[in-house]
């Protein structure tokens, strides 16, 4: 039996990701050094426990799955992203 769960995916679509960074990183700025003149929203999430880091939502309309992953890519790549769901 495999055990293939591929994503089947609608597009284009508004995707959601999560981002984390320290509190002392602007998440609008970062937002747009990466995605640049694309259409996003970045809103705060939450707080960590002892406030040093700060988590985001961002969403963009992605019009593929290579899209999708690019977009995550680089937002993966960026030096001032700590992590990225």
């Amino acid at each position: 039996m495999e055990n293939s769960k591929e994503l089947k995916l609608d597009y284009p679509l508004v995707w959601e990701y999560k981002i984390i960074l320290e509190k002392e990183h602007d998440a609008k700025l970062v937002g747009k050094e990466v995605l640049e003149d694309r259409e996003h929203s970045i809103k705060k999430s939450q707080d960590s426990k002892k406030g040093k880091y700060i988590s985001h939502t961002l969403k963009v309309t992605v019009h593929s799955d290579e899209d999708r992953k690019a977009i995550f890519q680089a937002l993966k790549e960026h030096l001032k992203i700590k992590f990225v769901l």
